[in-house]
């Protein structure tokens, strides 16, 4: 599950740490876009990390509430009878692909949370005022883009990175965390880091999917950037991106093919949850933590949250720590 420097490893189980106290929680701020982020990478992440006991802010452009992508949701308008208005309540391809029963549980507890209905907006953001900070993804161009691209939030990530404080970030986030820049070096915060994300396998199944087997008029849906004319395929996947930012193309981490449960862990077909690990794919380095997809969430919660763990022990004074 982990890639730990200098070399990559796994694990079968999630380990989630012991209940933190109150007097040592974190302040933890999940950035979200104004709408289409994944509620899967939103919501689960903020329900383990609240379960450990940590405080969560959100920050958001305008400072409103953020909307999930609402065919993450429903999984309506991803089969290719989606367009027709009563045959779009029948799904099948949308059942595998939206959120699943859990994480839209963890959606709907999230949107009751005053710290979500009451966000910061970008501009507001202090590093000082934080802990640590959550990169969530998504994939509909419709409203990631604003997010990916919003140079006030991408001053904020690379001061945050700077001041080496805990960030975790999956799927399109990543993407956020390799376009910014670190005010000391002039270079992406993931420059000499090792990191994974949305890999190029997953985006072209699930494009092609869409092509070829349901919402075909609308088949970029999960293409948040493409190609023009003389650009390869793939040249603006979010894999592709990313390792451009890296001091080295080995620094982007995909599962090994001789890493135990492969095939669960590289297909796309299975998802990882509170008790089986065995899909997920997370990527440690230090205290930055990523991940590829909704199919890693749990994995990448709890990492996360062993992350916080950590750096709260090493900041309890010693006097206090017996």
């Amino acid at each position: 599950m982990f890639v730990h420097l200098p070399r990559c490893g796994n694990s079968n189980t999630v380990q989630y740490p012991a209940v933190v106290t109150t007097l040592h929680s974190r302040q933890v701020l999940i950035v979200l876009p104004k709408r289409d982020f994944d509620p899967s990478e939103a919501a689960v992440t903020w329900l383990v990390l609240a379960g450990k006991g940590h405080r969560i802010a959100f920050a958001t452009p305008d400072g409103q509430p953020a909307a999930a992508d609402p065919l993450m949701l429903s999984g309506e308008g991803l089969d290719l009878w989606g367009q027709i208005p009563v045959l779009r309540k029948i799904k099948c391809l949308g059942l595998v692909l939206r959120a699943n029963a859990g994480a839209r549980r963890a959606y709907a507890q999230m949107r009751n949370d005053p710290a979500f209905l009451h966000p910061v907006d970008y501009s507001s953001l202090r590093v000082a005022n934080y802990d640590a900070l959550v990169l969530p993804g998504g994939h509909w161009s419709r409203g990631m883009r604003q997010y990916l691209e919003d140079p006030v939030l991408q001053r904020f990530v690379g001061d945050f990175f700077d001041a080496d404080k805990p960030v975790a970030a999956i799927c399109h986030g990543v993407v956020l965390a390799a376009r910014s820049r670190s005010t000391r070096t002039g270079r992406s915060v993931l420059y000499g880091r090792k990191t994974t994300a949305l890999t190029w396998k997953l985006e072209k199944a699930a494009w092609s999917t869409m092509k070829f087997f349901g919402r075909f008029w609308d088949p970029a849906y999960y293409r948040t950037y493409l190609e023009v004319a003389g650009e390869p395929e793939g040249f603006h996947s979010v894999q592709a991106e990313v390792t451009r930012a890296l001091a080295s193309a080995a620094d982007f981490c995909d599962v090994p093919e001789d890493t135990a449960h492969h095939f669960r862990k590289a297909s796309g077909l299975f998802r990882d949850d509170v008790e089986d690990a065995r899909p997920a794919w997370v990527v440690r380095d230090g205290h930055y933590v990523s991940a590829r997809w909704p199919g890693d969430v749990h994995s990448f919660a709890a990492t996360f949250a062993a992350v916080l763990a950590e750096n709260q022990a090493s900041a309890i004074p010693k006097d206090l720590s017996h």
